[in-house]
């Protein structure tokens, strides 16, 4: 029996709150928030995708602008 529901390794995405929903779209909630900077930036702590390689890829884009900020 297959019940449509998408498998994600333990360990996902550090420092992120994973969530998975039923027709396989993922939410990713950053633990730590962003600095005031970091959000007047661009960086969202929170993202949504359909597929795991797609938030983690924008979960690295707003991780770029906090560091961009930082820097």
């Amino acid at each position: 029996m297959h019940d449509d529901k998408a498998i994600v390794p333990a360990s996902t995405i550090p420092g992120r709150r994973l969530i998975t929903g039923d027709q396989s779209h993922f939410w990713a909630f950053r633990r730590k928030p962003f600095s005031n900077e970091a959000r007047q930036a661009g960086a969202e702590p929170d993202v949504d995708a359909d597929t795991f390689d797609e938030i983690r890829v924008l979960v690295e884009r707003q991780e770029e602008i906090a560091r961009g900020v930082a820097s």
